[in-house]
């Protein structure tokens, strides 16, 4: 895995653990777990993670990752899924393809092998072919797209 992926994933890890501070809290937070970002860095990482500043209950701003209906997967970012016998095509909205693969990598599930990930477009590698077009229904309804 990339640093800039595997930064990625910490600093996801800490927004979803309500650690949504300031660009230098979380700078800090990412230095303490060996991760070094200047203040551009964790802003384009943010960016990419589809996170937004928000006002939290205690009056200050800080930030949290948008998240859809369905919970922590950002199915309002993807547009459609295809697939044929080996490979899956995630089209999402322009710049959240990053966003996307790194949730479909922190899933964990058993038949995602890999991905990689563009500016509109995740290609999810699945471990079989056998599993491809079941796992493609799965993440076309964790998008909340017809299947």
């Amino acid at each position: 895995m990339s640093s800039s992926k595997s930064r990625r994933l910490a600093l996801r890890q800490l927004l979803l653990a309500g650690r949504p501070g300031t660009q230098a809290e979380l700078g800090r937070a990412l230095a303490e777990q060996g991760f070094t970002a200047t203040q551009s860095t964790i802003s384009r990482d943010l960016k990419v993670l589809g996170a937004a500043r928000v006002l939290r209950d205690d009056g200050d701003f800080g930030y949290s990752l948008r998240t859809g209906p369905s919970g922590a997967f950002p199915g309002e970012m993807i547009v459609s899924v295809q697939h044929n016998e080996s490979a899956i095509v995630v089209r999402t909205r322009v710049g959240r393809a990053p966003a996307v693969g790194l949730e479909l990598d922190a899933m964990g599930h058993d038949d995602i092998l890999g991905t990689i990930a563009g500016d509109d477009t995740v290609l999810v590698i699945p471990r079989s072919i056998t599993a491809t077009s079941r796992l493609a229904e799965h993440l076309r309804r964790l998008a909340g797209l017809d299947a």
